[in-house]
């Protein structure tokens, strides 16, 4: 039984040195390279940014983390800002909302500013939340919250949205429409509004989240923000307010559809990554369920042009991350091969072929470490600027990070991806916290709601849908890899 065992891993290794295989591999090594020099790209340009506030401090002005210019902190300067509103549609109640919250409404923005926040219906848990914590405040800041209704036509979250800029002051120049589940910094609201100020080409900006989980990856491409021109929405520029409410699924498919059709300008300043704590537990269906909804928004689209260029997401997608996977498990093979010829004292003119198979392991774990080291200085960086940014928060840390769990979860998740993929693909429907969406020709044709059928928490931050909130289930092995599962999807995330 042994040696019918050894002669089949044998035959695998020798099977994995022929050309196609190790056209393969390599493929695998020039993927990891790519991934660590676009990290390496992004650390260089977040670093800058670190330095430029760093050297702006040493000359003087320790209030850098708000602004470059200290003069823009007078009191003539700041009178003449822009009004922005903040749009936030809320879903749920969980463990971090009220410290996001917190952040978000204590800005030191010093034009006018008001915060809309957006529910279904007052028997969201997070009605009652924000109420008090409006009350808290008192006449401090101008916030309110507004009840939306149920969406029709497009999804929950951008019904919510497009009801928060019908409530929206009338001499708002800008709005900005941030996810309840990450943290502001006291100058982000500022910084975002002085670079639309400065090119007003801009058509959208975004930002990214910093992700701080027990055990995993720091970052990842995902929009948490957009602040846009009002009056795009007020006129329906473009047709931004159509194009969403029309059948729209995913806010940030649907406006990056309208802005390429368009040849609008979509930025993101350096600044804006901002902390985005996850669910301290993490079961197996919830991160699947979020897997499915991130590949699900590649069915959404407007024009034909987003079709197209959705399935070549799709296609370029699946490909890469199975090519990422299939060097590993070839790899492993390789390495066990080895492990038996040396237990076993096979001859080695016998085992030629092994050598081969290990040069290879080799030169994947360079570039593996390559990839995590390129990774992990992304992510320090990443947290250095936040704790710059937020003087006055907690500190963060690169502790809570298992890199270990980070690489496996790499692993685990590109492997699953393409079946999330075709499976969305084929079933042209999604649960997304508690209301089912079906799609026809890229939109939303079909909602059903169901309270008794539907999940009863959000599947990252674990927020209570409806009623008192629940205990979360308890933490079992895989927990701390299933919270790290969830950094590498691409489209956008809306959790809640």
């Amino acid at each position: 039984m042994s040696g019918a065992m050894d002669s089949v891993l044998f035959s695998l290794s020798k099977t994995f040195c022929s050309p196609l295989a190790v056209f393969v591999q390599i493929q695998g090594c020039v993927i990891c390279l790519t991934l660590a020099l676009g990290w390496a790209c992004a650390a260089y340009v977040r670093n800058r940014e670190i330095r430029r506030i760093k050297d702006s401090m040493r000359a003087g002005n320790s209030l850098a983390f708000l602004c470059q210019d200290i003069n823009e902190l007078e009191h003539s300067y700041q009178a003449n800002l822009p009004r922005v509103s903040v749009v936030m549609p809320l879903k749920g109640f969980g463990e971090h909302n009220l410290h996001n919250w917190r952040s978000q409404v204590i800005s030191l923005y010093g034009g006018p500013l008001e915060f809309l926040f957006v529910v279904e219906s007052i028997e969201d848990p997070a009605y009652h939340a924000v109420s008090r914590l409006i009350s808290d405040f008192k006449d401090n800041i101008d916030a309110r919250v507004v009840v939306a209704g149920l969406s029709t036509t497009c999804s929950q979250k951008i019904h919510n949205q497009l009801v928060g800029v019908e409530q929206m002051h009338k001499d708002t120049k800008y709005v900005l429409f941030l996810d309840d589940d990450i943290r502001l910094h006291p100058g982000s609201i500022g910084a975002l509004t002085a670079e639309m100020e400065k090119n007003p080409e801009i058509f959208i900006q975004t930002g990214y989240p910093l992700d701080l989980p027990s055990g995993s990856l720091g970052s990842y491409c995902i929009y948490e923000y957009h602040m846009m021109h009002a009056d795009d929405f007020r006129y329906d520029h473009c047709g931004v307010v159509s194009g969403l409410r029309d059948g729209g699924y995913s806010d940030d498919m649907t406006l990056a559809a309208v802005a390429g059709a368009h040849k609008k300008l979509i930025t993101s300043p350096p600044v804006a990554v901002f902390p985005h704590p996850l669910s301290s537990d993490l079961s197996f269906s919830r991160y699947w369920n979020y897997l499915r909804k991130q590949t699900f928004v590649l069915e959404s689209y407007m024009f034909k042009v987003n079709w197209i260029m959705n399935r070549a997401l799709f296609s370029s997608h699946c490909y890469l991350s199975w090519g990422f996977v299939m060097p590993y498990i070839m790899a492993l093979t390789h390495v066990a091969a080895a492990l038996r010829i040396y237990i076993q004292g096979y001859a080695r003119e016998e085992t030629t072929f092994v050598s081969n198979g290990l040069l290879l392991v080799s030169c994947l774990a360079a570039c593996t470490f390559i990839e995590l080291f390129s990774m992990w200085n992304l992510t320090r960086i990443e947290v250095q600027l936040c704790n710059i940014l937020s003087p006055e928060a907690p500190r963060l840390s690169l502790a809570t990070y298992n890199w270990v769990l980070v690489f496996i979860a790499m692993l685990v998740d590109n492997f699953l991806y393409p079946i999330s993929a075709f499976r969305s693909h084929f079933s042209q429907s999604i649960n997304w916290s508690g209301i089912r969406y079906y799609l026809k020709d890229g939109k939303i044709n079909k909602i059903e709601r169901s309270k008794d059928k539907g999940p009863k928490h959000t599947d990252l931050a674990w927020k209570h849908l409806y009623g008192k909130k629940a205990a979360p289930p308890k933490t079992f092995f895989l927990g701390g890899l299933l919270r790290s599962l969830e950094q590498w999807q691409q489209p956008k995330k809306f959790d809640g």
